[in-house]
């Protein structure tokens, strides 16, 4: 019998090589804006959000998908994920990034459920209006700040939901707005994280294959 019932990944920079909106950034000439509200400090992160998705206004929907689906996974991700089914384990996405880019993912690794934010796309092009996924404002536990998704609520609503305990959960992420998900999970990992996420973790690795370990 699995002690783990469920596994929640990150995306960008955890089952991606890169983070997507910066590749998109890099291929449709606004990475400079977009560097420009990331380093900027005189906005909450969930404001700072519905900014950075202006800059997609009037692009394609088709062409940062194009763009998207050549990110590489990490190396051995798609076998893990399949070994993971094998062992009846759910598996969920939870990103900062958009629904119709996780969910490309979801179809194609077939992942059980995605947490994402929503961009606003008519007839096929970006509007640049943003439905963040943390409508109610949700402060992170461990940070107390206010991300666009909260990814501790969502990992404790899902356990609610798959009526599993938080100690049943494993989930792993790289970066700052992970920490509140690693730190509820029963096993929290770092994978090529910073280190503020490592000291926060159960588990400190740059190997996929290390997450077989727990299963």
């Amino acid at each position: 019998m699995n002690k783990y019932k469920l596994i929640i990944f990150d995306m960008d920079g955890t089952i991606i090589k890169d983070r997507g909106i910066f590749v998109i950034a890099e291929k449709l000439n606004f990475k400079k804006e977009l560097l420009r509200l990331i380093n900027y400090d005189g906005i909450e992160f969930y404001k700072k959000s519905i900014e950075i998705a202006k800059l997609t206004k009037g692009l394609k929907e088709k062409d940062l998908l194009d763009i998207f689906k050549k990110i590489p996974f990490h190396d051995n991700l798609e076998e893990v994920i399949i070994k993971i089914k094998e062992n009846n384990i759910k598996t969920a996405i939870a990103t900062d990034s958009y629904y119709f880019l996780a969910n490309f993912l979801k179809q194609k690794l077939k992942i059980d459920y995605v947490f994402a934010n929503n961009l606003i796309i008519k007839d096929g092009i970006i509007t640049g209006n943003l439905e963040i996924h943390n409508k109610k404002l949700i402060k992170d536990f461990y940070s107390g700040k206010i991300y666009s998704i909260c990814k501790s609520y969502v990992l404790e609503q899902l356990c609610k939901k798959l009526k599993i305990s938080t100690e049943e959960s494993i989930a792993i992420g790289d970066g700052k707005v992970d920490i509140g998900m690693i730190k509820k999970a029963g096993l929290g990992i770092a994978f090529n994280a910073s280190l503020e996420v490592q000291q926060n973790s159960n588990v400190i690795t740059n190997n996929m294959e290390k997450l077989l370990e727990y299963i």
